[in-house]
């Protein structure tokens, strides 16, 4: 418990459903409105632990690696024909 914060309710757990984030997030919000009036220090601190909890739960949807790909097929023809020209 760094600052006296639970880390768990800001970073979540790996067994957690949709609906029991959603809730830790609700009370997290809640707690960090709080933290900011009391503790500035222990607030920033919290606010870093509920930014990077958030991307734990993301999946990649593929589409950006599909368009990174398609850019990439466009780009390889140029480079080659400017270096063919």
């Amino acid at each position: 418990m760094a600052f006296g914060i639970d880390l768990e309710l800001f970073t979540g757990s790996a067994a957690e459903t949709d609906d029991d984030r959603r809730a830790r997030l609700d009370v997290a919000r809640a707690v960090l409105a709080e933290l900011r009036q009391s503790d500035p220090e222990a607030a920033a601190y919290a606010a870093a632990l509920l930014r990077t909890s958030s991307l734990k739960g993301r999946r990649p949807t593929g589409w950006r690696s599909h368009q990174t790909a398609a850019r990439r097929s466009v780009r390889r023809p140029a480079v080659r024909a400017a270096v063919a020209a």
